[in-house]
């Protein structure tokens, strides 16, 4: 349920973990969430390259979900982080099978995103993240704008395809 037809107050953690899970799953005042923009695109179309240099919309699920994991471990306490490899991941196999392997993959790393934030002591909201300068509340709020950003991208790469 969105915040918007939510009658008891949230909390901080509650009202974060309410727009990472509008981020990706509807209802967000922006727009289309990342997971309603993914719902119609082939392995043909999320393969593809539009923009030269510019990375895929395969290659953006991937980048996503990755991060998401990331953000996790941070979580759980784990100073981690991604090499150039793992930013934007390999897409070696192209069929449909293996697009639907990265949208579960990507349902599956925010889910657990999902559970550990929802999870936390809100005390920990102000807690340092392993290995940064910043906290534990900004980091998901970051998680929210990439998100945002990066479901975006993949709207005007599935435009460009059209």
């Amino acid at each position: 349920m969105s915040a918007k037809v939510k009658s008891k107050k949230m909390t901080e953690l509650e009202f974060i973990v309410d727009q990472l899970k509008l981020a990706y799953v509807g209802e967000a005042w922006h727009g289309p969430a990342v997971m309603e923009i993914l719902d119609d695109i082939d392995a043909e179309a999320a393969a593809a390259h539009p923009i030269r240099a510019g990375h895929s919309i395969w290659e953006l699920v991937l980048h996503i979900a990755a991060w998401e994991r990331v953000i996790t471990k941070r979580i759980q306490g784990e100073t981690t982080t991604l090499s150039d490899d793992e930013n934007f991941g390999h897409v070696s196999r192209t069929n449909e099978a293996a697009w639907r392997d990265a949208v579960q993959t990507l349902r599956t790393s925010h889910d657990e995103l999902i559970r550990t934030a929802a999870g936390l002591d809100p005390a920990r909201l102000s807690e340092r993240v392993p290995g940064k300068d910043y906290d534990i509340r900004f980091m998901l709020t970051g998680a929210v704008q990439h998100a945002a950003y990066h479901g975006g991208q993949i709207a005007l790469l599935k435009r460009a395809r059209s």
